[in-house]
C-alpha cells in the first residue's frame, strides 16, 4: 500500500505550505494530482482512502493545507484569496518539477477544493492538464453559503462561517510544523479575522464576489474539466450553466446526492466516484485511450416521483447519457397560474391573490450547502403550504419529464420596500403528499439584473422573471404539479426586515417547465461502478458522535426556532491525535416581526497533541432588526485547559436592501 510523506513547499513569498505526499510503488515517473483545503489535513480532516487509491492507480497525490490553516504558515485572510491561487500555482510547478514526476498535474476536490480547482484552472498554469471539481459553484454570491436569491443565508451561519473562526485559531500540528509552532499559533490567533465580517460588508453581488466566480470566466479554462454535481446540493447550477460555455473537453456527472460523500451519502444510489475520477486522470494525465472522451459528455441521473423524507435512502430514477445541453428535444411547457387550483389561504379580489407573509415558512425544505442532516432532503411540503399561495394543476394523464431550469414569470406587488419571493415546484401524489422538486428565490430589490438593487415601490406591480434552480424530475401519471409561492424560505434564508404582504396577479403569472419530448438519443446506458463502502446510517448515534435537527414553535412567545448541531469525540487513529469537535447552533425568527431574527452558534474544537491540548471555541451571536445585522463573536483559545487568548469582535452592518 502506498505510504505518505510530509513535505513543505515554499510559496512565492517564502511561506511554508504543509503538504502530504503519497507516491505509488515503483520508480516512476508519475503524473500528480493535487487537493488543497483549509480543513487541517493532519487531524480534523485526515481522510486518506481516496489518496491511497489514486496512488495505487499510479498517481503521486498531494494534499496541501492552504495558507494560514492546518500546518501551513501565513494568515488565512479569507476564503479563496488571490494569494491562494499564487500559492497553488507554485505547488503545481513544484509537483511538475520533481524527479519522479512526468510533469503533468491535475487538481481535484469537493466543495472548497472544487472551487479552487476551477479558480486555478482559470489561471492556466502550464503543468495543469485536467481538473475534477465536485460540488462546487461558479457563482460565489448567488450559489454558495453566503447569499441566496439576494437574501442572506440563515442556517448556514451556525455552520461553516462560525466553524472556521475556531478552526483558524487552532495551532499548526507541532510535530509537523516543528520549532516555533507556539509562536506561529500566537501569530495566527492575533492576526486572523473572521471571514464572515467581509461577507457581511458585501451584501450586493459586487467585484468582491465576482473574483473567483468561474461564471465570469468560463472561456479562461483550458484544462479538461470533469464537473460532479448533486440534485440535492446547493451547488447544482454550475453543471448545465457551464457546459455550453466551457471550451475545454468537459464531462458532467449529475447524481441524486447532497453535499456529502458520493459513495456513502443519502439519498442514493451511490457510485464509486474514485473509479470515475481515475478514468478522467488516465485519459488526460497519462494519455490512455480509454474512451472516456468519446462517450456522451453528460452522465445524468434522471429522477422521478419519490415520496419525501429527510432520511429517504434513494430517489427513484435511472442513469443515462445525454449528448449535450440544452438537449435538442427540449420543448418548454407553459402552465398558466390562472388555470391552477388556488389554495384556500389566498385572499383578494378578481385575479389578485394576497398573502400576509409568515416569516418561518420553508422549514420543511432542504438546506443547501452542507453534508449532514438536515441538509439534502426535504419533508412533506404541506405544513409550509398552509401558509403559502399554492396553485395546483389537474391530474396528469401521462408522464411529464423535465430537465433544466424552470422559470416563473410573475406579476407581484409588495406593500413594503424590501420583500422576497420564494417559489417551489412540488410533485403532488394521489394521496396528497407534496414532494419538493426544485426551488428558487428572489430579493425583489434585485429585480434588475443589469442595475443595482433598488427599493420596491409599495403598491406598484412588477413583472419578474425568476429562474429556479436546475433540476431533473419525471412527474408520473396520476400526479399533479404544484407551485408554492411565499415571502420567505426560512431557515435557508434570512427573513425580510419587516412585515410584508405580497399580491400575485394570477392573470399575468405563468410557470415554464423545461419539458423533454421523448427519450435521450443515446440508447446505451452508462456503466457506473457501485460504491465499495456501506451507506451511512443517518440516525446512527453513539458515544463518539451525534447530530440533531429540531424545529420548534413557541406558541405563546410567537417565535420559531431551528436547531442544528453536529460533532463528537474521536479517539486517536491512523496517526491522528484524539479530538473533540462540537459545532452548530440555533436560528430563530419572530412571527410578529420578521426583522427580529437571530443566530446563536457555538463551535468548540479540541485536539490533544502529545505536546499540548489545544482548544478553540468561537461563540457567535447575530441579531437583526429592520435596519441592521448585529454580529458578536467571542473566541477563546486555551492550552492544557488554561485560557491563553481571548478575542471579541462586535460589529453592526446596515441592511443593504436586505
Amino acid at each position: 500500500m502506498p505510504t505518505s510523506t510530509l513535505v513543505t513547499i515554499a510559496a512565492p513569498d517564502g511561506i511554508g505550505l504543509a503538504a502530504t505526499l503519497w507516491l505509488p510503488d515503483g520508480d516512476g515517473p508519475f503524473p500528480a494530482v493535487l487537493e488543497a483545503l483549509p480543513y487541517r489535513k493532519d487531524d480534523i480532516a485526515a481522510w486518506r482512502d481516496s489518496y491511497e487509491r489514486f496512488a495505487a492507480g499510479g498517481y503521486a497525490v498531494c494534499r496541501v493545507d492552504v495558507r494560514g490553516t492546518g500546518s501551513s504558515g501565513g494568515i488565512a485572510t479569507d476564503e479563496y484569496p488571490l494569494s491562494e491561487r499564487t500559492d497553488l500555482i507554485a505547488v503545481i510547478e513544484w509537483l511538475a518539477s520533481q524527479p519522479w514526476s512526468t510533469g503533468a498535474v491535475g487538481m481535484f476536490g469537493t466543495s472548497y477544493s472544487g472551487f479552487n480547482s476551477l479558480q486555478v484552472a482559470m489561471e492556466r498554469p502550464a503543468a495543469l492538464k485536467a481538473i475534477v471539481s465536485i460540488f462546487a459553484s461558479d457563482d460565489r454570491y448567488a450559489d454558495d453559503v453566503h447569499y441566496y436569491g439576494g437574501a442572506l443565508k440563515a442556517l448556514d451561519r451556525v455552520d461553516y462561517p462560525a466553524y472556521m473562526v475556531a478552526s483558524n485559531a487552532l495551532p499548526p500540528v507541532p510535530s509537523v510544523f516543528g520549532d516555533g509552532w507556539r509562536e506561529e499559533w500566537e501569530r495566527r490567533v492575533a492576526s486572523t479575522e473572521p471571514w464572515v465580517i467581509t461577507w457581511l460588508e458585501h451584501q450586493r453581488r459586487d467585484a468582491y464576489w465576482r473574483t473567483g466566480s468561474v461564471r465570469e470566466g468560463y472561456d479562461r479554462i483550458e484544462a479538461p474539466a470533469m464537473l460532479v454535481a448533486g440534485w440535492a446540493d446547493g451547488y447544482t447550477n454550475i453543471a448545465m450553466r457551464a457546459f455550453p460555455k466551457l471550451r475545454c473537453p468537459t464531462r458532467v456527472l449529475l447524481g441524486p446526492w447532497p453535499h456529502d460523500t458520493v459513495e456513502t451519502c443519502i439519498p442514493g444510489p451511490n457510485i464509486d466516484l474514485s473509479a470515475e475520477m481515475l478514468r478522467w486522470w488516465d485519459r488526460w494525465l497519462k494519455g490512455a485511450d480509454n474512451g472516456v472522451d468519446r462517450e456522451p459528455p453528460i452522465v445524468l441521473y434522471a429522477e422521478r416521483s419519490t415520496l419525501p423524507s429527510p432520511i429517504r435512502p434513494e430517489v427513484r430514477g435511472a442513469w443515462r447519457y445525454e449528448p449535450t445541453w440544452p438537449p435538442e428535444r427540449l420543448r418548454p411547457v407553459s402552465l398558466e397560474v390562472a388555470d391552477g387550483e388556488p389554495s384556500g389561504v389566498a385572499t383578494g379580489t378578481g385575479p389578485i391573490d394576497t398573502l400576509p407573509v409568515r416569516p418561518d415558512v420553508g422549514s420543511t425544505a432542504w438546506i443547501s450547502c452542507a453534508g449532514a442532516m438536515p441538509w439534502g432532503q426535504s419533508a412533506d411540503q404541506r405544513p409550509d403550504e398552509v401558509h403559502s399561495l399554492t396553485y395546483t394543476w389537474p391530474v396528469l394523464d401521462d408522464e411529464l419529464e423535465i430537465w433544466g431550469y424552470p422559470e416563473l414569470h410573475v406579476r407581484v406587488t409588495s406593500d413594503a420596500p424590501v420583500a422576497y419571493l420564494s417559489a417551489k415546484i412540488c410533485d403532488v401524489f394521489p394521496d396528497g403528499t407534496s414532494s419538493l422538486v426544485v426551488r428558487g428565490m428572489a430579493n425583489l430589490t434585485q429585480r434588475d439584473e443589469n442595475g443595482g438593487p433598488m427599493t420596491v415601490e409599495p403598491g406598484t406591480p412588477y413583472d419578474l422573471a425568476l429562474t429556479l434552480e436546475a433540476c431533473s424530475w419525471t412527474f408520473e401519471a396520476g400526479h399533479r404539479i404544484r407551485l408554492d409561492l411565499a415571502g420567505t424560505d426560512w431557515p435557508n434564508a434570512w427573513p425580510p426586515p419587516g412585515p410584508v404582504t405580497l399580491s400575485i396577479d394570477r392573470s399575468a403569472t405563468s410557470l415554464t417547465l423545461p419539458s423533454l419530448d421523448g427519450p435521450s438519443p443515446v440508447t446505451d446506458a452508462p456503466t457506473l461502478m457501485p460504491s465499495p463502502f456501506p451507506r451511512e446510517d443517518p440516525l446512527a448515534s453513539d458515544e463518539t458522535g451525534w447530530a440533531r435537527w429540531e424545529v420548534t414553535h413557541d406558541v405563546l412567545g410567537r417565535t420559531t426556532k431551528a436547531l442544528a448541531t453536529y460533532g463528537g469525540d474521536e479517539p486517536a487513529a491512523d496517526g491522528s491525535p484524539p479530538m473533540r469537535t462540537r459545532y452548530g447552533g440555533e436560528v430563530g425568527v419572530s412571527l410578529d416581526d420578521p426583522g427580529h431574527a437571530w443566530v446563536d452558534a457555538d463551535s468548540d474544537l479540541e485536539i490533544s497533541f502529545p505536546e499540548a491540548v489545544a482548544r478553540a471555541r468561537a461563540v457567535t451571536t447575530m441579531r437583526s432588526d429592520a435596519a441592521a445585522y448585529h454580529l458578536r463573536i467571542e473566541l477563546t483559545v486555551s492550552e492544557d485547559g488554561d485560557d491563553r487568548w481571548h478575542r471579541t469582535w462586535e460589529r453592526s452592518f446596515p441592511r443593504d436592501l436586505q
